[in-house]
């Protein structure tokens, strides 16, 4: 994105960005907008852009990335999510699947990272509700927690 206005398409930083990820949960949601951009398309003729791009405007036109920060949190206040940066959600995704015992060459290949030191360091991000498991095995080692402590 040039100052928010243009798309510029570039390559991946490594082969290992281009990647195919399977997302079976998505299917029937990109067949449904692929039948929607379908249908808009019909309906603009020739002033319907075909970009090419899964996420664009009414008109085929690719979304700037401030638009689609702001239809990202739209959708969070619709869903009663707490408001989160989307890359921010990108690290809360790796966290869950670290948390979930997805192995870390697992993680590095879905993140399309060559380095697994680049995910864990910078896209696991574990939080205090993540160590409750690890106090617990803790307390078991001690004989559990003293009554009324935790």
């Amino acid at each position: 994105m040039m100052g928010n206005r243009y798309v510029v398409e570039k390559d991946t930083k490594s082969l290992a960005g281009e990647r195919d990820l399977p997302l079976p949960a998505l299917v029937g949601a990109l067949k449904a907008f692929r039948a929607l951009q379908a249908e808009e398309r019909l309906a603009l003729g020739e002033a319907y852009t075909v970009s090419g791009y899964v996420l664009a405007h009414e008109a085929g036109h690719a979304f700037t990335i401030k638009q689609l920060r702001r239809r990202a949190y739209r959708l969070m206040e619709l869903l009663g999510l707490r408001r989160v940066r989307p890359h921010d959600a990108r690290s809360s995704c790796f966290t869950f699947l670290a948390n979930n015992g997805v192995p870390d060459h697992i993680l590095a290949r879905w993140a399309g990272h060559t380095n697994v030191k680049t995910t864990k360091e910078w896209y696991v991000k574990p939080d205090v509700e993540d160590l409750r498991g690890a106090a617990t095995t803790w307390d078991g080692l001690h004989g559990g927690a003293a009554e009324g402590q935790e």
